[in-house]
């Protein structure tokens, strides 16, 4: 593999051994310098470079993760938005982030039955959290990772982890079910026939159908499209990038997490997107490495092998560049948070735990030509 891949890989292990242990009870840091908290959906999505590092130090860290939420759980199931505080609640994706590590965790050490009882709560929390009670879970506006983006309703990203956890838990029948609903095209699923990607979210007779990156891509690694529509939303995603190019909206050879940007003047254009979520910019479309991880891995899942290889090789040289590392840490790789779609320019914290681990997510299912552990 090329060197400067294996460079990064190395880079991206000093940076989770370094991010492995900070000053909320020891728990690992969500960023090396901006962000000493433990956030819950941070760590949990780290999980995967750490399966893939096979770094004990690190599966040590994660099991205390999962065991300090289990400890930290509410009463009624749900999982903290941050792993050291019971108090700190109101995240839709922590509890089904929480159910699909647990399954992948017990997937790879073999101890089917670890933390069951927390299980149990969480999976009873989510049975709640339909909006018909039938099998599509809701949500409120800026409850997930983007919380300056307002997701209504049933949103895709949350869904494609509640399909993947029920798949790694063995529910196989519930998954099943859950996957029809998904793909419903009579308003009730997230498929539409307008394009092969699937809608960010819907409500009633509401739609979103811009592109979630994160949401499409887990879509595929968990199965809930299908090998022939994961090569459609591969084919499309890519042609779509290449329009933003030509325009003038993106300056990297990686996709935005969300496109098209939402400008004032959309009928979901929010006032306060114009001081933090500025087309191209943060949840409205910036390009965030950890994003393109399972990007690329889903490119992999999809039979992309070629296209997987080209869009690791643009992450690696992306993941080089930091916003101000320390004196410290002079040449190291940067792994910031996000970039700036326009000009690429780097805008968020460095040493992003979630951001190399993510890397090192992508650099092993290229390596092994499948998409690994989902």
């Amino acid at each position: 593999m090329d060197p400067l891949i294996q460079e990064a890989k190395r880079a991206a292990l000093d940076v989770l051994l370094h991010n492995a242990s900070g000053p909320f009870e020891g728990l690992p840091r969500t960023a090396g310098w901006g962000y000493p908290e433990p956030y819950t959906r941070d760590l949990l999505i780290s999980s995967l470079g750490i399966f893939a590092s096979g770094n004990q130090d690190l599966l040590n860290s994660l099991r205390r993760v999962l065991e300090t939420l289990a400890g930290n759980q509410s009463p009624r199931g749900q999982i903290p938005s941050t792993v050291h505080d019971p108090e700190n609640r109101g995240a839709s994706d922590t509890t089904p982030l929480f159910l699909l590590v647990l399954g992948l965790y017990r997937r790879f050490t073999k101890d089917a039955t670890f933390l069951q009882g927390a299980a149990v709560k969480a999976l009873q929390w989510m049975d709640y959290q339909t909006i018909d009670d039938r099998d599509l879970v809701g949500q409120q506006p800026t409850s997930d990772w983007r919380d300056e983006q307002w997701v209504l309703g049933h949103g895709l990203y949350v869904n494609a982890l509640v399909h993947g956890y029920l798949r790694l838990l063995g529910l196989e029948d519930r998954a099943n079910a859950f996957r029809i609903a998904a793909n419903r095209v009579d308003g009730r699923g997230f498929a539409t026939t307008d394009q092969p990607t699937y809608s960010e979210w819907f409500y009633k007779v509401f739609r979103d159908s811009r592109c979630d990156v994160l949401g499409n891509s887990l879509a595929i690694l968990t199965g809930l499209a299908d090998p022939g529509r994961a090569r459609d939303m591969v084919a499309w995603i890519e042609a779509q990038c290449v329009e933003l190019r030509l325009s003038g909206d993106l300056a990297l050879d990686l996709p935005p997490c969300l496109f098209p940007f939402m400008k004032p003047g959309d009928p979901d254009w929010q006032a306060r997107y114009e001081t933090y979520n500025l087309p191209g910019n943060y949840h409205n479309g910036g390009v965030w490495p950890f994003v393109c991880g399972f990007y690329v891995a889903a490119l992999v899942a999809a039979g992309e092998q070629r296209l997987a290889e080209a869009t690791l090789r643009a992450l690696t040289v992306l993941v080089q560049r930091s916003r101000k590392l320390p004196a410290t840490h002079p040449g190291a790789f940067g792994f910031n948070e996000w970039f700036r779609a326009q000009d690429g320019a780097p805008a968020g914290e460095d040493w992003q735990t979630w951001s190399a681990s993510m890397y090192l997510y992508a650099a092993a299912s290229v390596e092994s030509g499948k998409a690994l552990y989902l």
